[in-house]
């Protein structure tokens, strides 16, 4: 997976953190409200199959479970790789297209970064497919430095390209800014020159919007490449309220900084129509430019499932049997 830019990052800027007002939550809840029930509805036929296509092509295909192996990861780049099925792709149109449909990356436990990468090099697609490891203490955060530091470098050096660190909530929580900066640049400086960081803030544990606000533009300016909303672990994960506000900082960070920073939702993302409400949301607060994989992602497991479903609906009028999906 290529990327078109890398957030080199900024000086810690203290004086615009004090800036950032209190948040209120309640005029985003009615704000994000209105333009998904506006915009939504207008996704019908062909276009909302496109923008569905273009969903799987920013997908994270993931599997962070504790019985994970060799086997099951080397079937999730497969599906990586070939994410609908044959008959699928072919009532879409799509079998003599030019056009490639396959998921931007895979990612696993740093013990299995070795494991992917070897699968999509055996299928000549690493690393066009992106192996991104979970590292930094996932998902709590709480180990030392070191520890964290060595864990990134390690699934770098078994082929990671993109490293999603998860940081130290309690610095949010305790207002530490310059140490949380320090930490990210560390982070930053130990995925090295080739693997994109991105950073999980893990907002479902951060107190406040204000401070989801504040913890986005932190990581961006140690460099992060991505925001990341949630490891999947907290009780309350992505959710279109806190996407607003982080796409905010996305915005104000480029608009005073000059550099591009991606965003991925993750965790509790499982059906088409959630998918959708991201991509409209990112078009809607970031622009067309967002729209891709160098850009957007989303973090699922279960989402791709939804989608089959769905495009094989839209391309032959009915929904495939259960028996279809026995062994995927």
């Amino acid at each position: 997976m290529s990327f078109t830019e890398t957030n080199r990052g900024c000086d810690f800027d203290a004086a615009w953190l004090e800036k950032v007002p209190y948040i209120n939550s309640n005029p985003i809840v009615q704000l994000v409200n209105s333009f998904i029930e506006k915009r939504l509805p207008l996704l019908k036929g062909k276009q909302r199959a496109a923008w569905l296509l273009r969903a799987i092509t920013c997908i994270d295909l993931t599997t962070l479970a504790g019985d994970d192996t060799s086997s099951n990861v080397t079937r999730l780049c497969q599906k990586a790789a070939e994410p609908l099925p044959m008959d699928t792709v072919a009532a879409l149109g799509l079998a003599d297209s030019d056009l490639v449909i396959r998921t931007a990356a895979i990612c696993v436990y740093p013990s299995r970064v070795s494991d992917a990468v070897e699968a999509l090099n055996r299928m000549n697609l690493y690393p066009k497919i992106g192996v991104a490891s979970v590292a930094a203490g996932f998902p709590s955060g709480q180990y030392s430095l070191k520890t964290r530091l060595e864990e990134i470098r390690g699934a770098v050096a078994n082929g990671a390209t993109e490293i999603d660190i998860v940081i130290d909530r309690s610095l949010v929580l305790t207002k530490q800014w310059k140490p949380l900066y320090d930490e990210l640049k560390q982070m930053k400086e130990a995925c090295g020159p080739h693997a994109h960081m991105k950073s999980i803030l893990a907002t479902g544990e951060l107190g406040s919007l204000t401070n989801v606000y504040k913890a986005s533009l932190v990581a961006m300016m140690a460099g992060s490449d991505f925001i990341k909303t949630s490891t999947g672990k907290e009780t309350v994960n992505a959710t279109l309220v806190v996407s607003y506000v982080m796409c905010r900082a996305i915005g104000d960070y480029y608009r005073q900084v000059g550099y591009k920073v991606g965003f991925k939702p993750a965790g509790g993302i499982r059906t088409a129509n959630d998918a959708l409400q991201y991509l409209i949301l990112i078009k809607e607060q970031l622009g067309k430019e967002w729209l891709n994989a160098d850009l957007f992602r989303i973090g699922a497991s279960g989402l791709l499932l939804d989608i089959q479903k769905e495009l094989h609906h839209f391309a032959t009028g009915y929904y495939p049997k259960v028996n279809d999906y026995l062994f995927e």
